[in-house]
């Protein structure tokens, strides 16, 4: 909350002490102070689309400090061209790495361990060249930066993930949204098998369970879902364009549950669709009912 924000809410907080029923009326205050709980924006110029949802949350700089080292996590995973909606939307990285920037971080990183080359996953996707014109650096993953996390959960109890995650100062998601052949769909819980060494293939045994496991270690300060165009069959590898959906959306929160709830809505789904989901509101660790959530939609 900005400092001018504070004193209005205290003002108004005071003079309402003094009123029936005024703590139902300083909760709704507080509400609005701190923004809603996700944005849905929609506009067909995807950086102006990325900047007014961050703006409806409350701005860049509600979470980014200056001088802080900041990680965006996209989805580079396979050697497609962006109109494939198989990888994230070059433009929405882009965008999110210069409001970092605008907001005063004094670097940004961007990385995901590719199933294909990393060097052609990177290049393919548009990202690397996204990236380079927003000044944020691309970061070919070095398998000595994995390390063991504990993890204790239901079917994960330690796995090797990569440090930069957890010494970064934020960490912003920033998934596609499109089909999966195991978990239904991909959005920003399960891109975080992106940041998974060892042998991932093994947590496909229980995915949902695995996914659940590493958001219980792994808080990003955003997730920011690329909704410009997704990827409605033969996910997450896609290929074919007819597959992909146009829908020129950006939906952010801080609630990585809650986005993917959202997100499913995408497709015609539930979040209670997702099974992963479901575990995760279960667990406590998100909310996963849209109708508890404050939603703001913009047009752009």
């Amino acid at each position: 909350m900005k400092r001018r924000d504070f004193l209005k809410w205290t003002a108004v907080s005071s003079a309402g002490l003094a009123l029936p029923g005024s703590l139902s009326a300083l909760g709704r205050i507080a509400q609005a102070a701190q923004g809603p709980d996700l944005v849905v924006a929609r506009g067909s110029a995807t950086p102006q689309t990325v900047r007014a949802a961050l703006d409806a949350l409350g701005g860049m700089k509600r979470f980014i400090a200056r001088g802080d080292v900041v990680v965006l996590k996209p989805n580079i995973g396979w050697d497609r061209s962006p109109q494939y909606a198989a990888t994230t939307n070059p433009d929405v990285v882009g965008a999110l790495a210069k409001l970092c920037y605008e907001a005063g971080a004094k670097k940004v990183r961007v990385f995901d361990n590719t199933v294909n080359d990393a060097r052609r996953c990177y290049r393919q996707s548009g990202i690397a060249d996204a990236a380079a014109a927003a000044g944020a650096e691309m970061v070919y993953m070095d398998s000595r930066k994995y390390r063991d996390v504990k993890l204790n959960g239901t079917a994960l109890k330690s796995w090797p993930l990569y440090g930069e995650i957890f010494e970064a100062d934020k960490v912003i998601n920033v998934p596609i949204a499109k089909t999966h052949s195991l978990s239904g769909l991909t959005l920003g819980m399960k891109n975080w098998m992106g940041v998974m060494g060892g042998v991932r293939f093994r947590v496909h045994q229980r995915l949902d369970e695995s996914l659940v496991d590493l958001i219980r270690v792994i808080r990003p300060t955003l997730t920011v879902l690329d909704a410009v165009r997704i990827l409605t069959a033969n996910g997450p590898t896609g290929g074919d364009l007819g597959d992909v959906k146009r829908l020129d959306t950006v939906v952010a929160g801080t609630d990585q549950v809650a986005v993917d709830s959202f997100g499913a809505t995408l497709f015609g789904m539930k979040g209670s669709d997702l099974e992963h989901v479901k575990l995760a509101a279960r667990a406590g660790l998100g909310v996963m009912d849209l109708s508890k959530l404050q939603i703001r939609r913009i047009g752009v």
